[in-house]
């Protein structure tokens, strides 16, 4: 009977499942492999079949750590103290409400008003009201942010939720085929049968693409609001030079507008700068409640809604097209959950963002009351003039800040998407240690500047801006609605009668704005279709590559049986030497391998079949960094090299080298010789030895795919477009600082 190792490698799989259920309530955590962009199921990764005399390379798991506290992912809901949360709360003011809280700016200017009257005001302002306490505490503070994703909000965090409580999309794809017979760890598996919905997208294709093009919409919607957010907030912000100077020309206003973009120089100053303005601007609007219309909050009753639309009709509802712009920047509450957690964004958002929006435009509307004919300039006009230029340098300020709350939104999705294999790889900068989902990507950054530059150049108007604005936001707010109706039917497996009414109220609600904001098109409500569709078009594009390329991998892998017929063929020769073969697949060995051993009709003496993955943990210590395994072939091992989001890539070279050897060397040491094994310890070790001293090699697999005359023009053209960016993109493994005379790629042709 075969030995266990010894090392650290034994550790017990079931012991680390049973872990995962009891310390994070069932919940599915996942790394990522860097060479692919795959998302992979941390429990499969905690699978260790080295077992017995079971060696098959479809069953090649490795564990991640000897201690489950440093695997496991700090989830949204972390135990903080009280004041950890009151600081993460004073920081979210300058990351993740900007665009909310600035959003008075620009409401009353972007609704087309004509002679409005008392009534029409205290119905707007009710209409306000009621969207900001439904959407915004309702829907986002009390039920969006409990949908998180391993703390990540989000529409794309809710896709992919969905797809792997219900065993579909990228996730399921990806592992569909590892056969193992350890219990597998989901969503709620307390429940014994799956939700007739959830068993619905299961069997229907029709469905998935559905759900993939809501969510992929969604994804591109939002990151069009990180576009226009930056431009409507400054241009709001600099018109307030037009107020007590009239005759300044619009040109000047959008060349200073545009130089704010890319400012970081006041970075530090975001959290105080949106202080100074959530406490300014309601104080200024209780000043104009008591001077302008003490009982404007009368208006907070329901029935001035009605009021409105039966003395407006028509054109009380295309006016809505204005009003959804006070809840600009909700979205950001949920998809920047990343870079703070629940408790935070709660507090943040209840005690002070949302009293602050009600009070300011309290204060505003009892203002245009007795100056009805001010709407345009609404925000600067009800300012008091002996406090003037301080409300405008802050406010020109927070405007700078505003764009901070969708841009870090952007690069959250952005970087979900990567994961999921959903968008080129770009470059992801993780700017903290201890939470993962503090990314920045200077490629993203440096694409949203430049859309929002030529959106400024190309309409300059503040209303016209403030129309595609509305588009933007109305469409993520429904889109979120449907992935959270979703969730609750099929995960949180919430009542019947509680689904239908939040569904029913929230999806009639946002579909009355759409249908308003929809009439905007033809007056700049184009640009966000115009700029989703490219996005669109992008994510399609990698994804439908992406999958042809995956599909034909798993279709020709090669597994250890077929590898050994290729060694054992006698035109195959052992060179002298070691070769570190990257691979990218999980349970098995890429095609590349099999082109190269018959062409080249050689394989080195070792080689090493190399794969780095990602894991969702901000470190992973030294010891455990490099896990290897014999694959019961002679000279032919497995090794993993695994990273956290906070780790740096700083294996080099011969250092690399080395410390694969080592390990390797100490794990033939702490195991015993298998049946499959045909030398020594000693003899193994040494022709380690030796093989380095031959030389080393790495070798790289570069596939692209051969676009035959019988292929249809789709496949073409989409393969076509996904080359493209394949070439452009960020390589799929990064730089280990190889030596380049030591690097070897290998190209092959893959059939379309």
């Amino acid at each position: 009977m075969n030995k266990k190792c010894k090392g650290g490698n034994s550790t017990n799989p079931e012991h680390f499942l049973v872990l995962i259920q009891q310390k994070r309530q069932n919940r599915l955590y996942i790394g990522m492999d860097l060479q692919s962009g795959a998302a992979v199921a941390l429990p499969e990764l905690l699978i260790d079949s080295s077992s017995g005399t079971s060696h098959h390379l479809d069953s090649l798991h490795f564990p991640l750590h000897n201690t489950t506290d440093s695997v496991l992912l700090q989830s949204s809901d972390n135990k903080t103290g009280r004041w950890s949360n009151l600081l993460l709360a004073y920081k979210t003011l300058g990351v993740v409400f900007g665009g909310l809280v600035t959003s008075p700016l620009y409401v009353y200017p972007s609704m087309h008003l004509s002679s409005p009257a008392e009534e029409d005001y205290l119905g707007i302002y009710s209409i306000m009201f009621w969207t900001l306490t439904l959407i915004g505490v309702v829907k986002y503070a009390c039920i969006a942010l409990k949908a998180d994703d391993q703390g990540e909000g989000g529409t794309f965090a809710l896709y992919s939720l969905l797809c792997r409580n219900m065993n579909i999309g990228v996730l399921s794809s990806k592992s569909s085929d590892v056969k193992s017979s350890q219990p597998r760890c989901v969503l709620n598996e307390d429940n014994k049968q799956k939700s007739r919905l959830g068993k619905v997208f299961e069997t229907s294709m029709v469905a998935r693409r559905a759900l993939l093009f809501i969510a992929m919409l969604g994804t591109c919607m939002l990151i069009g609001d990180g576009i226009l957010t930056p431009a409507i907030s400054v241009l709001s912000a600099i018109d307030g030079l037009r107020a007590p100077f009239p005759s300044i020309s619009k040109s000047l206003v959008e060349a200073l507008s545009a130089v704010k973009f890319g400012t970081s120089r006041v970075s530090f100053l975001f959290s105080p700068i949106m202080g100074a303005w959530t406490l300014s601007t309601p104080l200024v609007g209780i000043y104009s409640i008591i001077h302008h219309y003490p009982s404007i909050f009368k208006a907070l009753s329901p029935y001035y809604i009605f009021h409105f639309f039966w003395r407006n009709g028509k054109e009380g509802w295309l006016m809505l097209g204005g009003t959804i712009l006070c809840i600009t920047g909700s979205e950001a509450l949920f998809a920047d959950l990343g870079h703070f957690n629940k408790s935070s964004i709660q507090i943040a958002f209840l005690f002070t963002i949302y009293p602050s929006l009600i009070l300011t435009y309290a204060g505003q509307t009892a203002y245009l009351i007795k100056n009805p004919n001010d709407h345009m300039d609404g925000f600067y006009k009800f300012i008091p003039k002996t406090i003037y230029w301080p409300i405008f340098i802050i406010a020109t300020l927070a405007a700078v800040v505003a764009s901070q709350s969708l841009i870090s939104a952007t690069f959250s999705v952005i970087k979900q998407s990567v994961v999921l294999d959903y968008f080129p790889r770009v470059k992801v900068v993780h700017t903290s240690s201890n939470k993962e989902g503090e990314v920045y990507s200077p490629e993203v950054n440096y694409i949203l500047m430049v859309f929002c530059i030529a959106v400024i150049l190309i309409f300059g108007d503040g209303q016209d801006i403030g129309n595609a604005f509305g588009v933007v936001v109305s469409l993520v707010m429904l889109i979120t609605t449907i992935l959270l109706t979703l969730v609750m039917i099929i995960i949180w497996r919430t009542p019947s009668l509680l689904v239908a009414l939040y569904f029913i109220i929230f999806f009639m609600m946002e579909g009355v704005y759409v249908s308003a904001v929809l009439t905007k098109i033809p007056e700049g409500g184009w640009i966000p279709f115009a700029i989703s569709f490219i996005l669109a078009f992008i994510m399609f594009g990698w994804y439908y590559g992406r999958q042809r390329k995956i599909q034909y991998e798993l279709t020709h892998k090669i597994d250890l049986g077929r590898l050994g017929m290729l060694l054992s063929d006698p035109s195959v020769q052992r060179v002298p030497g070691l070769c570190f073969f990257y691979t990218k697949i999980q349970n098995g060995l890429t095609p590349i391998l099999g082109h190269y051993t018959k062409n080249m009709r050689s394989l080195h003496k070792v080689t090493i079949f190399t794969t780095l993955r990602y894991l969702l943990v901000p470190k992973v210590s030294p010891h455990e960094r490099i896990v290897v395994k014999k694959l019961g072939l002679s000279g032919v091992y497995a090794c993993v090299i695994q990273y956290g989001y906070a780790d740096s890539l700083n294996l080099e070279g011969d250092n690399f080298v080395s410390q694969v050897l080592d390990s390797l060397q100490e794990h033939i040491e702490n195991c015993s010789s298998l049946p499959s094994d045909h030398m020594p310890v000693q003899e193994e070790i040494s022709e380690l030895s030796e093989a380095k001293m031959a030389g080393v090699i790495h070798v790289r697999g570069k596939a692209r795919f051969h676009i035959g005359k019988s292929t249809s023009f789709f496949d073409r053209f989409m393969l076509a477009f996904y080359e493209v960016l394949h070439k452009n993109c960020r390589p799929a493994l990064p730089a280990l600082g190889v030596p380049l005379p030591q690097c070897l790629e290998v190209g092959m042709f893959y059939e379309a």
